[in-house]
């Protein structure tokens, strides 16, 4: 289980406190999708829905940028 999960409403990694996903929830993200690389972009997409709830004042292209735009 990882330490870098979401800190909600605010959306920032309870592990490292930086904007979620962070960098290391990223990588663990590949490791845990390697063989399902579209369910790793649905699943971001449901998080980036739930984020943009939340963080109503963070611009749209911002919010794509970190939940999907690091996406292969």
């Amino acid at each position: 289980m990882t330490m870098h999960g979401p800190v909600l409403p605010i959306w920032s990694c309870a592990g490292c406190h930086a904007p979620w996903p962070c960098r290391t929830r990223q990588r663990e993200l590949r490791a845990e999708f390697d063989d399902a690389p579209i369910s790793l972009a649905l699943y971001l997409g449901a998080q980036l829905v739930r984020a943009s709830e939340d963080l109503t004042w963070v611009p749209a292209d911002a919010l794509h940028r970190r939940f999907l735009g690091w996406l292969r």
